[in-house]
């Protein structure tokens, strides 16, 4: 079996990769590079240059190969190496007539649990958005914050004393509103420096977060552990890097209880399972990075299916409607919250053949929040 093409999609805010063979087997894969998928696309272009007439099933190799011929690394490359890397692998399940979890030793669960997203401008919308995810069935609520996704062209202002204890009311709503009965992944978007990243994590620990995400910009491992080792809840992060060595120094700083690699951005399938091996070594759980597509999720449930220190898996907003059911043909269903693991060969989903004239590509706004006095804050 060899490559004959590779072609990449942009489709709604998504960029996808689809890989043929000469069997007539074809592969899809998404770029998780965000709002660089212009960039990604151009580089699988590089990459096609390798690719085209190899055997698509020595994914090992080709990784190598891709990873390592012209030494340089970023988010643009990485999430294209990603999306080539998945669409092997629903190539070699689809070869073997297996779901890509056989591949990787076999399920280690029936079913995959799954946390909700929940957005809201004010605090009311926030509380309504974690009553409504507890009545679908859902028993985590995740991308959860305590400080409103309120727009970005507004400035933000707000005191210490008020910012922190605003934010402990805010969490306390939402544990009020949902009991014990759903956990809270409480999301905090790297908006705050050390010294209140580890304020209102002591503020909010009476109310049980499940896990406390990135509190500050996650580019510096040793501030991480600093904040982990003050505080009483567990952090989650990881979702920015990109390898296995990132995600190695992380763990080896006891920087955080729960590691948040996403299958799109650092390195598919084959990266994915390695570090989650590492982790497993290291006793910390993992939690799939997933704010993208089904393709997305498909292949995060394959890795969910087939490691044994999975936590629980990020399940987006609008997975199951427009745009996205209109995009991706796919095998997985959500039951109480859970995705019972699929049984179809591959990564179990495919593109609508008109996908991409139905839903034009949308590039992502070029904006950020400003303070109230003009400096540049994380939201």
């Amino acid at each position: 079996m060899k490559i004959t093409d590779i072609k990449t999609r942009l489709i709604d805010s998504f960029m996808f990769v689809e890989i043929y063979t000469d069997e007539g087997i074809k592969g899809l894969g998404e770029s998780g590079s965000w709002a660089f998928l212009e960039a990604s696309a151009q580089v699988v272009e590089t990459f096609k240059r390798y690719l085209i007439g190899q055997d698509p099933l020595l994914r090992e190799h080709h990784w190598q190969y891709l990873y390592r011929c012209y030494h340089f690394r970023g988010a643009a490359i990485m999430g294209a190496l990603s999306a080539v890397d998945i669409a092997l692998w629903d190539i070699a399940g689809k070869y073997f007539g297996v779901p890509v979890y056989q591949l990787l030793g076999g399920k280690t669960r029936d079913s995959v649990r799954t946390y909700y997203h929940v957005f809201g401008k004010n605090r009311k919308e926030l509380v309504n958005g974690c009553i409504q995810a507890k009545k679908l069935g859902f028993t985590a609520i995740g991308h959860l914050t305590p400080f409103a996704d309120e727009p970005r062209e507004e400035r933000y202002q707000k005191t210490y004393a008020n910012k922190i204890e605003d934010a402990i009311e805010s969490v306390r709503k939402y544990r009020e509103a949902v009991g014990d009965e759903v956990d809270l992944c409480i999301e905090i978007h790297r908006q705050l420096p050390l010294h209140e990243a580890i304020a209102l994590a002591k503020g909010i620990e009476r109310f049980h977060p499940f896990f406390y995400e990135d509190p500050v910009r996650p580019d510096n491992f040793d501030l991480m552990a600093q904040i982990q080792e003050n505080i009483p809840i567990s952090i989650a992060t990881g979702e920015r890097l990109h390898s296995i060595e990132e995600f190695t120094m992380l763990l080896q700083r006891k920087a955080c209880h729960f590691i948040r690699p996403d299958v799109c951005m650092c390195g598919g399938i084959t990266h994915t399972k390695k570090i989650a091996a590492v982790a497993e070594g290291f006793g910390v759980q993992v939690v799939p990075h997933n704010p993208l597509s089904p393709v997305s999720t498909a292949a995060c449930v394959q890795i969910a299916a087939a490691i044994p220190n999975f936590a629980i898996q990020e399940f987006p907003l609008g997975e199951d409607s427009l745009p996205k059911n209109g995009i991706v043909k796919s095998s997985l269903k959500i039951v109480n919250g859970y995705i019972p693991v699929p049984t179809v060969p591959g990564i179990g989903v495919e593109l609508y053949e008109d996908a991409q004239e139905r839903f034009p590509y949308k590039p992502r706004e070029y904006t950020t929040r400003l303070q109230s006095d003009g400096s540049v804050m994380d939201q």
